[in-house]
């Protein structure tokens, strides 16, 4: 850096600190700025203060102009202490508030709740609201917000009137059927000219939070699902585990259900909720006292002039299959409502055992039968079912068994792990011979699938199951505690149910014997393989008391019963099977067919081809592997 350059920077900064010098504020301007700064928040306090002034004040007047588009209703909009209107039969008993116009208490009759109580309460007070908004042309009427007067109730019906002058009313008519239906009609009068020319729909908007209705919380929950049914279409509903916000429903609705693992509050329409509709459902936590909280938001016809009347139905009562079948029937849209579908049975193969067989064989007997005395009677009228199948497929597993010895000595030479696939030619070969088919012991056990099935679908939606005890068993409709704790422990919960540990005792038992009997009939390296299979099968009962310590002691203890029977139907053929009268059999039907051979044919003669396609597979990728090695070697 030269001279003339160090000389610049230093006239630069004498510029720049003189300037700074000369613009400060004398004294006297410090002082008068000291003085004037109170001054200034002051005058800027007032300023937010006449601003937040005239905001209060906007406000005021949009409430006085909201006042005035509603003052049509000016007097249904008081204050005033609202009626309540009882509406009542000998299975449900409603009481409809004249504030808002709607059902505010349900109770199901005949019923028994948790706590004992003889009636059960879906509902009280806030824990559901019904809301029907007309949108005017100057401002949405809210049938929430309005007094209603009460003209004309009895036991079974009342009619709700709110009035806004010049002859101009709403008005809700209610009728409580025999059963547990309640039909409603909403209509106007005088208010065709408050609407927009095209509008012919109203908003409801149904919120409810449902109760636990039981003792089982998680498994009462799993079953609580707010289900529709689509229009022309079949039943669906929302994940009963996700939380899920105005979640649209793309088709037009029939009726949406707020639904229990027993009880349901269904709204029906009779010209069907439009498209679009938005439904929630958020779970509760365990101990809230509440299952779900549920809400939809929808659309139905309504007719501003007043000729036409938009009606609903509602049904406050029991998920019973039979109950729903009638009141659908009984229903005065005359529409096919399949209400009965809020009762799972099952995919269609298991639905169609439950709804043609389990259905009406459970009717029939619980009429003469305590609970838990049907359940061990069906159990036994369903093993009677299955006992030819049970035994064909144990005699498939004798015959193998007793031909055991045989077919060591013709697949002895093929012990080598390369050999595996000639030694199951060479087996399936000797079965042949002695016409025995391994596939005949499977297939008659994979038909018993659905029946297991369709119980696990039909024990835990039974009601008639709900609050019937049976030997230590308090209510066949929930677990069945012998030890409960305040904690909750992760994979088990708070208790020990006792059915569950039955049903996982039966099920270890039940897996002793067929991995017996399975490994009696093993050759070879398929007994090694056995030894660890049997682990996993022991192992499952452990996994099942995991997933069914929380489900019904009525669903537990149909298993341990048919478990033990299963095991005892084993045992018994095991004891009246004569080993050597069984070979002599065999080998008489071995010298029948040597002496007449015949082709093998169907699933035995694709399974044969396929070994050998294999094998011969097998046989080519050697030749190639050897191949290669000799050009690796050269």
């Amino acid at each position: 850096m030269d001279k003339n350059t160090i000389t610049g920077f230093v006239l630069i900064a004498i510029v720049l600190i003189g300037f700074s010098w000369y613009s400060k504020p004398s004294e006297e301007q410090q002082r008068a700025a000291f003085v004037q700064d109170p001054i200034r928040k002051v005058e800027q306090q007032k300023a937010e203060a006449a601003k937040k002034q005239a905001a209060k004040k906007a406000a005021e007047e949009k409430a006085k102009q909201e006042a005035d588009t509603t003052a049509l209703f000016h007097a249904a909009m008081q204050p005033t202490t609202a009626t309540p209107v009882v509406l009542k039969n000998d299975k449900v008993e409603l009481t409809l508030s004249s504030k808002g116009a709607t059902v505010e208490k349900a109770v199901v009759k005949g019923y028994k709740d948790r706590n004992g109580k003889p009636d059960v309460t879906l509902f009280d007070g806030k824990e559901q609201q019904l809301n029907f908004l007309l949108a005017t042309k100057e401002a949405n009427i809210a049938t929430q917000d309005l007094n209603f007067k009460v003209e004309e109730a009895s036991d079974t019906a009342v009619t709700f009137v709110a009035y806004a002058g010049n002859d101009r009313l709403i008005a809700l008519h209610y009728h409580l059927a025999e059963d547990y239906l309640l039909h409603m009609g909403l209509q106007v009068h005088g208010m065709q000219g408050l609407f927009a020319p095209n509008y012919g729909q109203i908003d409801v908007n149904w919120k409810g939070k449902l109760r636990q209705q039981e003792r089982g919380f998680t498994f009462e929950n799993r079953y609580a699902t707010l289900t529709y049914k689509e229009k022309d279409n079949s039943t669906d509903y929302l994940n009963e585990t996700k939380e899920e916000v105005d979640k649209p429903i793309e088709e037009a609705l029939d009726w949406v259900a707020f639904k229990d693992q027993f009880f349901s509050a269904i709204m029906i329409a009779k010209n069907g909720f439009s498209s679009n509709a938005l439904l929630t459902s958020i779970p509760q936590e365990k101990g809230s006292g509440y299952l779900k909280q549920y809400e939809a938001k929808l659309k139905t016809a309504f007719d501003p002039t007043g000729k036409e009347i938009t009606e609903l139905e509602f049904y406050f009562g029991p998920n019973d299959f039979r109950i729903l079948q009638n009141a659908s029937e009984s229903s005065s849209f005359g529409k096919d409502l399949e209400l009965k579908k809020l009762v799972y049975l099952g995919w269609p193969i298991v639905r169609w055992i439950n709804r043609f067989f389990t259905i009406y064989v459970f009717d029939w007997l619980s009429k003469i039968f305590p609970m838990g005395i049907v359940l061990i009677l069906i159990t036994l009228l369903l093993k009677a079912i299955t006992y030819p199948l049970v035994k064909k497929s144990y005699m498939s597993s004798a015959k193998m068994r007793v031909l055991k010895p045989k077919l060591e000595e013709a697949t002895k030479q093929y012990n080598n792990p390369e050999d595996q696939m000639q030694k199951q030619q060479a087996m399936m070969q000797e079965y042949a011979k002695y016409g025995v088919s391994p596939l005949s012991g499977c297939l008659p056990m994979l038909i018993q699938m659905p029946i297991w099935i369709a119980m696990f679908n039909f024990v835990p939606n039974a009601i008639q199951l709900r609050g019937e005890k049976f030997l230590w068993i308090d209510d066949l409709s929930t677990y069945d505690p012998i030890v409960e704790w305040g904690t909750h422990i992760w994979g088990i919960g708070d208790h020990l149910s006792l059915t569950c540990i039955l049903f996982c005792v039966a099920n270890v038992l039940y897996s002793w014997m067929t991995m017996r009997q399975q490994r009696d009939q093993m050759v070879g390296q398929q007994a090694e393989q056995m030894k660890m299979m049997q682990w996993m099968m022991y192992l499952m009962p452990l996994m099942f008391f995991f997933m069914f310590n929380d489900y019904s002691s009525g669903l537990n203890f149909y298993y341990f019963v048919s478990l033990f029977m299963s095991a005892a139907i084993m045992f018994i053929l095991r004891k009246t099977t004569n080993d050597e009268k069984l070979l002599a059999i065999l080998e008489a039907r071995y010298k029948e067919n040597k002496n007449n051979p015949k082709k093998t044919s169907g699933l035995a003669a694709r399974l044969q081809a396929m070994q050998e396609q294999q094998q011969e597979m097998l046989r080519k990728r050697q030749e190639l592997e050897r191949k290669k090695s000799q050009l690796n070697k050269k």
